[in-house]
């Protein structure tokens, strides 16, 4: 089983653990709201779009709170069993919902007061420092300054290059930082730099 399957498993326990009516940390989504923008991601084509383009943005909202509607139980059963046979991202379902299930399932943990860090395996932060890698460009990509991705073992990574600036060094392990990167602040990071260059990119709009 791969990564993106064990955190797709992972977070149907943890939603069914703490109930459709709980908050996450997608705006004012509760946790039926996010189950069923996963289930219309994978099994609505012809809504899906929406997610990224905003002139369909509407009728995947329309359809989206219809299918929030549905028993609880019922969107659980569509997230855990991933994207039909005939959705396309069935043939690439361990790379492309590899970050979605594993920020969704943080955006649930950490929804609440006193959450904690998930002690992950080596193997997995590897693979989430490869996606970091992939998209950090994208998330920073409105920084003002240069900005560095550092983790503590020594791998390091410049994702945004503004010559002439300061530059901002975030450190953490890569499952802390893939989250900032989509644009949570409910992380364990250390940052490096100058005081306003640091707040400029604390506050970017980090949305990929």
């Amino acid at each position: 089983m791969n990564m993106a399957q064990r955190e797709r498993r992972a977070l149907v326990d943890t939603m069914s653990a703490v109930g459709p009516d709980a908050p996450t940390l997608c705006g004012a989504w509760t946790v039926r709201d996010l189950a069923a923008h996963l289930v219309v991601r994978e099994r609505r084509p012809d809504a899906s779009p929406g997610i990224m383009l905003k002139p369909l943005a509407g009728y995947l909202e329309s359809v989206q709170t219809k299918a929030a509607r549905r028993p609880f139980p019922d969107l659980l059963e569509d997230v855990r069993t991933g994207p039909p046979w005939w959705s396309p991202l069935k043939p690439v379902d361990a790379l492309a919902n590899l970050t979605e299930m594993f920020v969704h399932h943080e955006d649930v943990r950490r929804a609440v007061p006193g959450w904690e860090p998930r002690a992950l395996p080596a193997a997995d932060e590897a693979s989430l420092w490869a996606a970091l890698r992939r998209m950090g460009k994208m998330a920073y990509r409105k920084s003002p300054v240069t900005v560095e991705l550092a983790t503590p073992d020594g791998k390091n990574a410049v994702v945004h290059t503004k010559s002439g600036t300061a530059k901002v060094t975030l450190t953490g392990k890569p499952s802390e930082l893939l989250l900032h990167a989509f644009g949570r602040d409910e992380v364990r990071i250390e940052t490096a730099g100058d005081p306003d260059a640091v707040r400029s990119v604390l506050s970017l709009d980090r949305s990929v």
